[in-house]
């Protein structure tokens, strides 16, 4: 847990204390939120799970379905309006702005949402849909709509998004 407050508190330069951050940080609660509703979810306690992350996304304002598998030192900045759809895979390292969705664009019964690799950048409204791969140190700019899969140490802007 502490971990991903600290790697937040090196990569904000608005984070003054891990203090700040613990107490005031919404992306990081609803991350803590997600590893509870993930256990209940692992463990077949989906009522329970449901229950969790709609409560947690009441709080923070940042919804992550339960089943959404999330990596180490993950960063939701600012957070408001994040929906990470219930197949999504997000690696070690991934910054996440507010406005972001994690989406379907097709009802399947294998993964329907996308997954991102470590260290990626994800910029604030870009929207991610379909069972799509976000390569390692990739960055996704504002209000991209991303429906292909991005390369690693790549570029994504633009609607429909293309790589610069």
């Amino acid at each position: 847990m502490f971990f991903t407050a600290k790697s937040i508190l090196k990569r904000d330069p608005a984070a003054k204390s891990l203090v700040m951050v613990i107490l005031t940080y919404p992306g990081l609660h609803a991350l803590w939120f997600h590893r509870i509703a993930h256990w209940l979810h692992i463990h077949h306690r989906y009522l329970l799970a449901a229950i969790v992350a709609r409560w947690s996304a009441k709080r923070t304002d940042i919804f992550i379905a339960p089943g959404a598998q999330i990596g180490r030192g993950v960063f939701i900045d600012h957070g408001v309006g994040v929906v990470i759809g219930e197949t999504a895979i997000i690696d070690d390292g991934v910054t996440i702005l507010h406005g972001v969705t994690l989406g379907a664009r097709h009802t399947v019964t294998e993964r329907r949402h996308p997954h991102i690799e470590s260290y990626s950048f994800i910029g604030a409204h870009a929207q991610l849909l379909g069972n799509i791969t976000i390569g390692a140190n990739s960055k996704v700019g504002a209000n991209a709509v991303v429906l292909n899969d991005v390369p690693a140490y790549s570029t994504a802007v633009g609607n429909p998004a293309r790589l610069v």
